[in-house]
């Protein structure tokens, strides 16, 4: 059988030694200047392409002298100590995930056996959910050192392709709620659409989250642990006061799981005649909402419980917004009705401290819908 590397070395003395492919000509660098090392390497290349089965073989009995399962070990197995590392809701999903059917492919695998077109395969037969689990096993075994190198390479994973989200109409909220006859069920919708948070998150409310002082609602992210803070109105009110002043608003509903109260959604969805949303669509339904009518996203954000500004982005993304011309702005700039910028006064000292005395917009009630500027000192 014909050789197929070869070795040079570039420099007449003390360079580097390269490995030469004659198949097609390309050179990679051993990163040895010792002739004995890089000719060992050399023949270990040569030596792989002759006899495959037996090279596994090799591979593996170096690898029982510090991993005495790496010959025995599944895929199966991985995912089970996977799971285990995680905690709550998050292991929940991770038991979930590791039922899908398309792991039955590999689920009694052994790991370094498991050729890149296997994994392929499963991905293939899978949905965006497997893809993105097998991901997170594969570098999980990456980690635990149980792969000596990645399957498929980052690169050449297939892109994580997700739905189109949107937010709930209000005719196809007012739809639901005409089909849902249940009180509780048909308040915690209207909670979703007006609060805008998570179905656990509003499934789980209590009395003691709200503040009637100044009307707000807050409460901790199950998800993140972020603080959400929401101020409420009249409707809102309205429908507090007809839940229990102590305790869960909805006692019989935080005891569901996410997928009962999600399969009871579907089937209002059916009765209502409306497709192509989900519970979680609410929170979409909220965000487009806020940003269409000139919420301050700021302020958005702080009642979604939204850490970062670019994930609020994304759930208002498809908001329609209807932007004045800026032909009436130039007209109501003419007339003086149009708030200009005013630059801070110099700041002055009170006590140790310097402030700064801030011009700020204020509404007056008798202005009949204009805003003037009222200056206040900071104190």
């Amino acid at each position: 059988m014909e050789t197929r590397y070869r070795l040079i070395r570039r420099g007449v003395r003390g360079g580097t030694f390269y490995c030469v492919d004659t198949k097609t000509g390309k050179r990679n660098s051993l990163r040895t200047g010792n002739e004995d090392e890089a000719q060992q390497i050399i023949n270990a290349k040569n030596q792989a392409l002759r006899q495959p089965v037996l090279n596994m073989q090799i591979a593996k009995a170096y690898l029982y002298g510090t991993d005495n399962g790496v010959a025995t070990r599944t895929w199966q197995q991985a995912l089970d100590a996977l799971t285990t590392s995680k905690e709550g809701d998050n292991r929940e999903r991770w038991k979930r995930g590791g039922k899908e059917k398309p792991f039955d492919l590999i689920r009694d695998q052994i790991i370094i056996e498991t050729s890149g077109e296997t994994l392929l395969q499963v991905m293939r037969k899978g949905t965006v959910s497997t893809n993105i689990y097998l991901r997170r096993l594969h570098n999980f075994c990456l980690d635990m050192d149980w792969l000596l190198k990645p399957i498929i390479p980052k690169r050449q994973w297939p892109k994580i392709k997700f739905k189109e989200r949107r937010g709930i109409t209000f005719e196809e909220h007012q739809k639901i709620l005409a089909c849902e006859h249940n009180p509780e069920l048909h308040d915690y919708y209207e909670m979703l659409w007006h609060l805008g948070g998570s179905q656990t998150d509003v499934a789980s409310l209590r009395a003691e989250d709200i503040d009637w002082t100044y009307q707000t609602i807050s409460y901790a992210r199950q998800k993140t642990g972020s603080q959400a803070l929401i101020r409420f109105g009249d409707e809102v009110a309205k429908i507090l006061r007809s839940r229990p002043a102590t305790g869960y608003l909805f006692p019989q509903i935080v005891r569901w799981k996410e997928s009962d109260r999600g399969k009871a959604f579907i089937w209002r969805l059916r009765l209502a005649g409306v497709s192509g949303v989900s519970l979680h669509c609410y929170r979409y339904a909220w965000a487009e909402r806020a940003k269409t009518v000139g919420y301050p996203e700021r302020f958005a954000q702080e009642a979604l419980g939204h850490k970062s500004a670019a994930v609020h982005r994304a759930y208002a993304r498809k908001a329609q917004v209807l932007l004045p011309p800026l032909e009436e702005y130039e007209k109501r700039a003419k007339s003086g009705n149009l708030l200009t910028v005013v630059q801070p006064e110099p700041a002055v000292s009170v006590g140790q401290r310097r402030v700064h005395s801030v011009p700020c917009a204020r509404f007056s009630p008798a202005s009949a819908g204009q805003w003037r500027p009222k200056r206040e000192t900071a104190s």
